[in-house]
C-alpha cells in the first residue's frame, strides 16, 4: 500500500512546565496542551507490522516531555525545541506540525489558552 500522506499524531497532551515571562509564571507555573502532526512515510509498517518501519508515539512523547521541562521565557522557543529535537532523533519524518498552548494565561482576558502554532519541514 503506498499513501501520498500519512501522518501520526499525539492530541491534548498536558504538560505542567514553567514557561513564562512573568515572574510569578515561573514560580507557579501552569498547564500546556501540546497538539502535534508528524509526516513520514509508515508503509512499511503496514506491510510488515514491525515498529522499524514507523516512529514510536511513545518515544515521541518522551522527547516532548524532556523538552518540556526545561523552563523557558517563550513558548516560541520550547516549539523550536521540541520540532528541533524530534528531526534529529527521527530522521523519517519529513514533516512536523506542533501546537503549543498555555492554559489561562496570565493576560486580564476571559480565555481558555493562548500559544503558537508551528509548520517545519525537513
Amino acid at each position: 500500500m503506498k499513501s501520498k500522506d500519512m501522518y501520526i499524531f499525539l492530541s491534548n497532551v498536558k504538560f505542567y512546565a514553567r514557561h513564562g515571562v512573568g515572574a510569578q509564571e515561573k514560580l507557579v507555573g501552569n498547564t500546556f496542551i501540546v497538539d502535534l502532526r508528524l509526516k513520514l512515510d509508515f508503509s512499511g509498517a503496514i506491510d510488515c507490522d514491525d515498529l522499524n518501519f514507523t516512529v514510536s508515539y511513545a518515544d515521541v512523547y518522551k522527547v516532548i516531555k524532556a523538552e518540556m521541562k526545561i523552563p523557558s521565557l517563550l513558548l516560541e522557543n520550547v516549539s523550536g525545541r521540541i520540532i528541533k529535537r524530534l528531526f534529529e532523533d527521527f530522521p523519517t519524518v519529513e514533516a512536523i506540525d506542533l501546537k503549543l498552548s498555555k492554559q489561562n494565561p496570565p493576560m486580564g482576558a476571559d480565555i481558555d489558552c493562548a500559544g503558537v502554532e508551528m509548520h517545519c519541514e525537513r
